[in-house]
């Protein structure tokens, strides 16, 4: 068996399995050796009853107390036991396992370990391992097992299973980093690696794995990015603009001043637009800095000099914001121009006549989704391409819709604040412009820290706001479960917060796990104010404006990256009304606080990302994990920033420059940005 071998090779593996693995993405045995891990569960000491914790994975040992209890309930049915030690006395509940009433006897001697969760004030261990007799614990002491990415139907098990089997028959993979490089960054051999990622003997093999596999990823990630930056730097300016009176005019006749931010980031796109090279440049701003009205100016001038602009957003509803926006512009101060839609879901005519509008010119502004780049659609003229919320795209999306046109000029936007320092390795290809102000008739939001306990007094602060005529959102976290346990948690939630705030207010519902047509209707029902409360997972990050949205909680707070809390706070505070965000969390730890602190005390994206490097040490490597921003198999920007700088700096580099891992980079072009 090598590499290129198909997984149905693989002892175990036949059709039906196959198909879940090729859900996944997994087609040959070196896709499923590069299937690693998201997270690994570690076996630790047994603690003593009084030392649990709400929220963490823990094991007990104790003897069996009192009578097992199974309840009538069919539907739900739940086995109930007490575990006592000389601390105290802890309530263990099992679901659908009535069996347990017959093998676990009263005063036997056993270890459970399973999550620790609160419900009616009280600690409560749900679904636990047993482990008896208590011995048995022993063998799984300290060690790490892998949890794998699941789709329903595949367990990890079967995942585990077929990866040891891969990794006990497929030949020894190639090196492809160059002693000389893996001696100065102190990085482990491939094959090491790959074995220290998928079933490390302990935290250290870990590690060591771990640094060597981010190191390559980012590694042929930034070699590609430097090989984009060489083909732009060689490229003319075929779409050589002037600055428009008309945009001077349209600017004068805004209801508000540009910030100085706005301003300076205006000039240095016309600068761009006007000169020899062809523009390639990202403008950071955080959420609610105003990037859009920038990107509406930039459009404008592609427009008064003749040519067209096209702005690819990440979803359905937010490209049809952005197109309602702009529409309104025009209309409003009278500019001549028509904006076109573009999206996936049209009718076939509606498509096929958005296509004679755009391939005849008469269309000047296009705007939609990925259905820009598809292949059916001509462009009369195209000198102007702005992507928004650049991480969600890829490198081969934004060159395809390049390609477009007789190399456009590109326009970056991005609400994801990075370090100066990380923003120049990641975007190395694009010029940078930042806007660090916020428009002067923004409130800020009001933020607060609070534990478990606030919880009836936060859904209380949220009825009053609803009463008010405001709304809000409820994020649960997406930690530790499976994809097919992300729908459940929160539906669970909602379905609990409906009956808690009673008739009168609709609360819905969104996740990862739904269709885009149903994320996008669910959406914009809680942008026309149908649904009052919106209960989410985080893919509310990349959302759209809704102003009347005043409230932003954020249930275990601890377990995301402070960069993303950041963002998710972004939903709100857009309106007139004040807004409020409650940061709301089951560790009493001092790091969770010192790290908490830091967002309840600034609204400074760009201060919240550098101290969130700051904090970040080879401890976080288990749990907090940022999102969006890349889509990294492994890395993480803000949690291997070191790593990231080693690889840069590798990247230049002679010996590096004629190893395997450059040419494959070139090949690739890859990856997201």
């Amino acid at each position: 068996m090598d590499e290129d071998s198909s997984i149905r090779e693989i002892k175990g593996i036949g059709e039906k399995t196959e198909a879940l693995f090729q859900k996944l993405g997994v087609n040959t045995a070196g896709d499923l050796l590069r299937f690693y891990p998201r997270a690994y569960d570690i076996y630790e000491d047994p603690v003593t009853v009084s030392e649990l914790e709400e929220g963490t994975v823990a094991a007990v040992e104790g003897c069996v107390y009192g009578n097992i209890q199974v309840s009538p309930n069919r539907k739900l049915q739940t086995t109930t036991a007490m575990i006592k030690d000389v601390t105290g006395t802890l309530k263990v509940l099992w679901f659908r396992m009535p069996f347990l009433r017959n093998t676990l006897r009263s005063g036997s001697h056993i270890i459970v370990r399973g999550r620790v969760v609160s419900r009616r004030g009280s600690l409560v261990m749900e679904h636990p391992e047993i482990f008896q007799p208590a011995g048995k614990y022993q063998e799984k002491l300290h060690t790490m097992q892998p949890v794998y990415p699941l789709t329903a139907g595949l367990s990890n098990l079967t995942v585990s299973k077929a990866v040891r089997e891969v990794m006990e028959h497929v030949h020894l993979q190639k090196e492809t980093l160059p002693e000389s490089i893996r001696q100065i960054f102190e990085l482990c051999e491939y094959n090491y690696a790959l074995k220290g990622i998928h079933f490390p003997t302990d935290k250290t093999m870990y590690m060591q794995a771990r640094k060597r596999l981010v190191f390559e990823e980012f590694l042929e990630f930034i070699l590609a990015v430097r090989q984009m930056k060489e083909e732009k730097e060689a490229s003319v300016n075929w779409c050589r603009m002037k600055p428009a009176k008309e945009v001077d005019d349209f600017l004068g006749r805004l209801p508000y001043e540009l910030t100085n931010a706005q301003k300076k980031v205006w000039m240095e796109i016309r600068k761009d637009l006007q000169s020899d090279d062809t523009m390639s440049r990202l403008i950071q701003g955080d959420v609610g800095s105003g990037k859009t009205i920038v990107a509406v100016l930039a459009l404008l001038e592609a427009a008064y000099n003749g040519y067209q602009g096209a702005m690819m957003a990440p979803t359905e509803v937010l490209a049809r914001q952005h197109y309602q926006s702009v529409c309104d512009m025009f209309e409003k101060y009278g500019v001549g121009f028509r904006a076109e839609l573009l999206t996936g879901s049209m009718k076939a005519k509606e498509r096929r006549e958005a296509y004679a509008r755009i391939e005849s010119g008469e269309a000047d502004v296009v705007i939609g989704t990925h259905a820009l780049i598809q292949d059916k659609v001509q462009y009369h003229n195209l000198g102007l391409v702005i992507t928004d919320e650049q991480h969600r795209f890829g490198v081969r999306q934004r060159e395809a819709l390049a390609k477009k046109g007789r190399m456009p000029h590109i326009l970056v936007m991005s609400a994801t604040p990075i370090p100066r320092t990380l923003a120049i390795i990641i975007y190395g290809d694009l010029d940078l412009s930042v806007i660090d102000e916020l428009p002067k008739d923004r409130l800020p939001v009001k933020n607060c820290v609070v534990d478990t306990g606030y919880r009836e007094t936060a859904y209380r602060f949220m009825k009053n706001q609803v009463a008010e005529g405001r709304q809000c959102y409820v994020i649960c976290p997406m930690v530790e479960e499976s994809e097919a346990m992300e729908a459940e948690n929160v539906m669970d939630y909602s379905t609990m917060l409906s009956e808690k705030l009673g008739t009168g207010i609709t609360v819905g519902y969104l996740h990862g796990k739904m269709k885009q047509q149903q994320k996008d209707e669910i959406m914009q029902r809680f942008a026309d104010n149908q649904i009052q409360i919106l209960v989410s997972t985080t893919v509310v990050e990349v959302g759209i404006n809704v102003p009347n949205a005043t409230v932003m909680m954020v249930e275990n707070a601890e377990r995301f990256g402070l960069a993303q809390l950041h963002q998710l706070r972004g939903r709100v505070g857009r309106g007139a009304f004040q807004s409020y965000c409650i940061f709301m969390t089951g560790s009493k730890t001092k790091e969770t606080k010192k790290r908490l602190d830091i967002l309840n005390h600034s609204n400074d994206g760009f201060y919240i990302a550098g101290e969130d490097l700051k904090l970040r040490g080879p401890g976080d490597l288990f749990g907090i994990r940022q999102s969006g921003l890349m889509e990294f198999r492994l890395g993480d920007v803000f949690q291997d920033a070191k790593i990231l700088q080693m690889a840069a700096e590798a990247a230049t580099m002679k010996e590096v420059r004629e190893s395997p891992v450059f040419t494959r980079a070139n090949q690739d072009h890859i990856h997201v940005l």
